[in-house]
């Protein structure tokens, strides 16, 4: 069995496992109840094969720990942490929804300042199944730009009474506003929060599409071990610069219209020659003849600068799809191929 006898090999998950050995079987239970069960998993498999770690590599890690605790004036607070603190402090259930709505819904103190970072759309949409004057209060509270686009997106009727609602409205009594806060409250923003809420998969997705590649495939290859159906989910969500080969001719062209033509050749450079021929076919013959001439004088090129270039046109991508102007393909899935 060997001896790790090196603190400065270990890695963070070793470092993790040894902690939670040393302090016994009580506190690491204690500390394991607030960890995910793929983060458990993962932990127990280092422990298993940690094997002999000598004293001095435990000194050192808690030396190592005691000094960032107290060089550190900063915490890491989230919303799973602070829910549990309040459960444990003994605030009521509809107390603590209230106040994690309050958190999770759109930024702004007040519930009016709120609205004014809803987007239009959303909630045009909602209030045109509220009474009109209930509408007339909310749009005289928000700003009037904002009150503005709302209103254009209501049926023209609709739109007409509220004016006049709120040409007939003085002064707004205390008891009309906070009925109206209280609806807001409890059927608008407490839905939008919760159908905003990402999910945690492809929060991942995203952080994985913006790791360097060794240190995704690194990290992909231990958590499919660890959690395949995670690691799955993860990348049928990931999008990638590969990814682009499976648009068609018009998307492609969008995108070479869309970015730095000083980028593309050395995003190209490290790409599939199945990607190479799909970008060199959307272009005129004589843009593909140049491209391909900038690539081959580039000569031997940095990987990172690759993967650095490759990761700013699938950022392009992303925003023009979220323009409306292309449709992507993520990893496996197969839900936007077109059948014909």
């Amino acid at each position: 069995m060997r001896v790790r006898e090196d603190f400065r090999t270990l890695t963070g998950i070793e470092k993790t496992a040894i902690f939670l050995l040393a302090l016994g079987d009580e506190q690491s239970a204690k500390l394991f109840s607030h960890m995910k069960e793929d983060e458990i998993l993962e932990i127990s498999q280092t422990m298993a094969t940690l094997g002999k770690v000598s004293s001095s590599v435990v000194e050192r890690l808690f030396i190592d720990f005691a000094e960032q605790m107290t060089s550190s004036n900063s915490l890491i607070g989230t919303m799973d942490s602070t829910e549990r603190l309040l459960s444990k402090a003994g605030v009521s259930k509809d107390r603590i929804s209230a106040i994690m709505e309050e958190i999770r819904g759109p930024a702004g103190r007040t519930m009016w300042e709120k609205l004014g970072n809803v987007n239009e759309e959303v909630l045009a949409s909602f209030l045109q199944k509220e009474y009109p004057q209930t509408v007339a209060v909310v749009l005289s509270k928000i700003s009037s730009d904002h009150a503005a686009r709302v209103l254009a997106m209501l049926p023209n009727n609709f739109a007409i009474e509220v004016i006049h609602r709120m040409l007939r409205m003085e002064s707004i009594q205390k008891e009309v506003l906070d009925d109206v806060e209280k609806t807001l409250r409890t059927e608008f923003m407490a839905n939008l929060a919760r159908s905003t809420r990402r999910d945690s998969h492809e929060l991942m997705a995203e952080i994985f599409n913006n790791l360097e590649r060794a240190v995704e495939s690194r990290i992909m290859g231990q958590l499919e071990q660890a959690a395949p159906e995670s690691a799955e989910k993860i990348r049928s969500l990931m999008f990638t610069f590969e990814d682009l080969g499976k648009l068609d001719g018009t998307s492609i062209q969008t995108i070479v219209r869309a970015v730095d033509k000083d980028k593309l050749p050395l995003a190209l450079k490290g790409a599939t020659d199945t990607v190479k021929d799909l970008f060199f076919s959307n272009m005129s013959e004589r843009a593909a003849k140049i491209m391909k001439e900038d690539m081959a004088s580039m000569g031997p090129v940095r990987l990172k600068e690759v993967e650095e270039a490759q990761q700013y046109i699938v950022n392009v991508a992303k925003d023009l799809e979220s323009r409306g102007e292309i449709i992507l393909a993520k990893g496996n899935s197969t839900e936007d191929q077109m059948v014909f």
